[in-house]
């Protein structure tokens, strides 16, 4: 069994073997006609079921035959130009290389002994974020597996800047429209049910600052404790992006840490012509960006960064094995002392101890396609919205909720015919799940005021306004089928 070891001996294996499996990934991609085949779990549960997976096949050629069979036959694949559902990018090729890179040497990044190079490359990215956003020569951050791991680490280091021992007065502001794991980390962060305070948004789902600083007040006045407010650069469902700028003032009147969760709209730090979109984020205490996300990079690469990096010490335990307590970090020099002098260690800085080399896939990127590439793609599809937009606002078919700032619209079939909301909103769900199952398109779905609607987010600068009417075209006929049929059965 060594010779399925990854080492000096076995290198001419390890190179057939991985080229053998990015052949395959190659041809499937060629091949693909759909972003979906439309199987189900039913028919798919069973197959994988079958496999014993105590009889291995012994060779990699027929564990990736049997692949094709349960997985990448079957994948949802996001380069597809009619994959236009959840937050999911297709990648760009110097990303996949770092992947394959990090994969095969798998260095973790919790400490220098393991990572070297690594951990310099990881912080030279956290600068170069930190510069992109503005926050300043203390900043510092680490990378993250995601958003909501981002957001959680930010939240936790909000409340031990408080100071405060009685965790039922603390509040956390975010609006209605904010992720979900705002909520989660309040919970998972010992809070009150009643901690997180939703702050209604405008007609363009944008917090309401006036609303907030309404709150604010009245949190003062009942003695509670503002520990933070949120605002989202980059909402799930609709893309808009909080009053930045007087949310920070705000947050500086009332003493409550600012967290910006940028996880979807982090790619206007890249963008030539829309970073002002941005503007107030240089104010924020921490930020959350997804790289994975307006980066075009692989699952996973995501990052929290802070306006001061001492603050990330709230985060740090020591294990003598590991990081052994020495001197106290500090910006100039934030390593651990040890027997080679200043050591930097990112698990000091990290919720997470074994950590992927996730940095690596954006570090080839930049040094590939720049800065600059990556922007000039964000741009690419949030000028595509733009057009879906007036597609959706001229066709009667549909009514669309919001302008977009980012790349998402979401919209739902009205019928000309008269049919009660009810009927409307189960016609939207079951044209969503038609679709799905034909696997010629993939879209989302959300609620708007108790209402179903639908959705797109448009990350794929290969999809065209050509795919976005015919898509809706489809929707449309999957719509008027669930409606029609309902009519003759009624």
């Amino acid at each position: 069994m060594r010779s399925h070891l990854l080492n000096d001996a076995t290198a001419e294996s390890y190179r057939r073997s991985v080229t053998e499996g990015v052949e395959r990934v190659a041809n499937r991609l060629a091949a693909t006609r759909g972003p979906f085949t439309g199987v189900t779990p039913a028919e798919l549960a069973p197959v994988i079921d079958a496999i014993d997976l105590d009889r291995p096949l012994g060779d990699s050629t027929a564990a990736l035959d049997e692949l094709e069979g349960v997985y990448l036959r079957d994948a949802v694949y996001f380069h597809h130009p009619r994959y236009l559902g959840h937050l999911n990018c297709p990648v760009v090729i110097p990303a996949v290389l770092g992947e394959a890179v990090l994969s095969a040497v798998n260095s973790s990044l919790d400490t220098w002994d393991q990572s070297a190079g690594g951990t310099l490359i990881e912080q030279r990215l956290i600068e170069w974020t930190a510069g992109r956003i503005g926050l300043g020569p203390l900043a510092d951050g680490v990378f993250t597996s995601g958003g909501t791991q981002s957001n959680l680490q930010a939240l936790l280091l909000a409340r031990e800047e408080t100071g405060t021992g009685d965790l039922s007065k603390l509040r956390i502001f975010s609006s209605e429209c904010s992720h979900f794991s705002v909520q989660k980390s309040a919970t998972l962060l010992g809070l009150d049910r009643d901690a997180v305070v939703s702050v209604p948004v405008d007609r363009n789902k944008r917090m309401q600052s006036v609303v907030l600083a309404a709150e604010l007040e009245a949190c003062r006045a009942e003695g509670l404790v503002p520990m933070a407010i949120v605002a989202t650069a980059g909402t799930t469902d609709f893309g808009s992006i909080d009053p930045l700028p007087e949310i920070a003032a705000l947050a500086a009147e009332y003493g409550a840490w600012m967290h910006v969760d940028a996880a979807y709209g982090c790619g206007l730090l890249a963008s030539r012509t829309r970073r002002q979109l941005l503007d107030g984020i240089e104010q924020a205490d921490s930020v959350t960006v997804d790289y994975h996300k307006s980066f075009f990079q692989p699952v996973s690469s995501s990052a929290v960064l802070v306006r001061d990096g001492a603050t990330l010490r709230h985060a740090t335990y020591h294990a003598d094995y590991l990081n052994p307590r020495q001197a106290p970090a500090t910006k100039a020099s934030p390593a651990t002392a040890g027997p080679w002098g200043r050591v930097p260690n990112q698990v000091d800085k990290s919720l997470q101890t074994t950590r992927r080399f996730d940095a690596l896939k954006l570090w080839m990127t930049l040094r590939v396609m720049g800065a600059d590439g990556i922007g000039e793609l964000f741009d690419e599809v949030c000028g595509l919205a733009r057009e879906g937009f007036e597609l959706l606002a001229a066709d009667p078919r549909y009514e669309v909720v919001v302008e977009p700032q980012l790349s998402t619209l979401v919209y739902r079939y009205v019928p000309g015919a008269t049919a009660s909301p009810a009927d409307v909103d189960r016609a939207n769900l079951y044209a969503r799940k038609a679709l799905f199952a034909s696997g010629e398109a993939v879209v989302a779905g959300t609620k708007v005021d108790g209402r179903q609607y639908l959705k797109f987010t448009l990350l794929n600068p290969e999809t065209t306004t050509a795919d976005i009417t015919a898509v809706l075209d489809l929707i449309a006929g999957h719509a008027e089928q669930y409606l029609g049929e309902n009519l003759v059965h009624a």
